[in-house]
């Protein structure tokens, strides 16, 4: 980068009555990303790896309820809650100074802290407010063509199934929709991959699936997938490539995945339920070759705006960086998203996994005993993971949540045409919790 003209030039693009051109260049050009870590140092804090009765102490939760429920959105843990105050007061007391230290790199920063969660290349991480919008944003940029056929399955989002909708009306495209298991709680890797393989056309040029659904708590055998769609590929040209998308948000945060090693060519998650990350905050990750089927959809604020500028080369621009949507986002969220990631490093993602599989399997154990009571959910821990879905006899699942809200329990019910009982068992929860969750469902007999 042109690093000096661009200084000048954002001076007045970005308000040089505001910031003197000598003193922008003295922000750019000093190391935003120690000063950065040193300001936020404060807000570190040490946790044994698998201490969960440290790390439930790190929530501002009520302990007034069980707290069943908490992927909907995260309650911050101090470390996140420390840094989004340290950066509210910095862009509270000077905006513009604090904003100018680190635009520059600090995107960067936080995809490098992704990439050292996740695995993959940083460079190849983008940036979103969602799962939602980075669904919007993936399956919006990529380059379908009129006669392409998406193939989907019936066990997705609305933000998904939405997502796809608007993409395939913009380039002519047709979704096919398939069903990957009929009894949720029967669920076979082997079904789920001869009714993949039955399901690829001629024309398939996406596959978007879910790897964990909330509406069953089935999670899909991803790498298995990854397997049979690559074999598919092996037979069609270049340009017929399938590409696979996945919406990876409740398996990301609890299982002990390197994102090289998954087999998707795009992953979606939200960080602001399992990771523990900042409300409004996600990453999209693509691999190489999926990042060259894509265009943007919103303009970035990245490096390339120097292209723009005349700075500098697209080609040289990080490609999760260009496809990042760009604009003013709340900002103290975003920058504090490092420390989430940090967190679950000092748990272990290997203990956070065992930790979380194992109070699902109490759940569904217990669950299992009870003869009112239907499982959609399987027993495996590599069919499932950290959603528990059920049915209480003759009771609708709203009905289940209140009575057990009256209790002090907080669960949910799956938010789709068919609505089941929810339960979500987390690194927050303990044995003797889930243990007076099934109790209450117990009594519902």
């Amino acid at each position: 980068m042109l690093r000096r003209q661009f200084i000048s030039r954002m001076a007045a693009i970005f308000g040089g009555s505001v910031l003197s051109t000598q003193a922008l260049s003295k922000a750019a050009l000093s190391s935003t990303s120690a000063s950065t870590s040193n300001a936020l140092a404060a807000a570190a804090t040490s946790i044994s790896p698998g201490d969960w009765q440290a790390l439930r102490k790190l929530f501002p939760l009520t302990h007034d309820y069980v707290q069943l429920s908490t992927f909907l959105l995260a309650s911050h843990p101090k470390p996140v809650a420390d840094a989004i105050a340290e950066h509210r007061k910095g862009l509270d007391e000077n905006p513009s100074d604090y904003w100018h230290d680190r635009f520059l790199t600090v995107d960067q920063d936080i995809a490098k802290s992704a990439a050292n969660y996740m695995g993959g290349k940083a460079e190849n991480i983008a940036l979103t407010d969602s799962t939602t919008m980075g669904l919007g944003t993936m399956y919006n940029a990529l380059a379908l063509d009129s006669g392409d056929e998406i193939l989907q399955t019936t066990h997705d989002h609305y933000s998904t199934d939405m997502s796809l909708a608007f993409a395939a009306k913009r380039a002519g495209a047709s979704i096919k929709r398939i069903d990957l298991y009929d009894d949720p709680a029967k669920t076979s890797t082997k079904d789920v991959l001869q009714r993949l393989r039955d399901g690829i056309g001629s024309e398939t040029k996406v596959i978007a699936v879910t790897w964990v659904h909330s509406c069953t708590g089935v999670k899909l055998p991803i790498r298995a997938m990854a397997n049979t769609i690559a074999q598919a590929n092996k037979q069609r040209r270049s340009d017929k490539q399938i590409l696979f998308c996945v919406d990876g948000v409740h398996g990301f945060g609890i299982e002990d995945e390197n994102i090289d090693e998954l087999g998707c060519d795009f992953f979606v998650a939200g960080t602001h339920k399992w990771i523990f990350g900042p409300r409004g905050t996600g990453v999209i990750w693509g691999n190489d070759k999926a990042w060259q089927m894509t265009a943007p959809v919103i303009p970035s604020f990245s490096e390339s705006y120097d292209v723009w500028l005349g700075l500098t080369e697209q080609d040289k621009v990080w490609k999760g960086q260009h496809m990042t949507p760009g604009g003013f986002h709340s900002f103290e969220h975003r920058w504090a998203l490092p420390k989430a990631f940090e967190l679950h490093m000092q748990l272990g993602k290997a203990n956070v996994q065992k930790r979380i599989h194992q109070l699902n399997t109490q759940t569904k154990q217990g669950l299992a005993k009870m003869k009112h009571v239907k499982l959609y959910t399987p027993m495996s821990s590599s069919l499932s993971s950290g959603l528990v879905v059920f049915d209480v006899d003759g009771l609708p699942a709203e009905q289940v949540v209140k009575k057990l809200h009256d209790k002090g329990i907080i669960m949910s019910a799956t938010p789709y045409r068919n609505s089941y009982s929810r339960f979500a068992p987390s690194l927050i929860n303990n044995e003797n919790e889930i243990e007076a969750a099934l109790a209450e469902i117990a009594r519902l007999a």
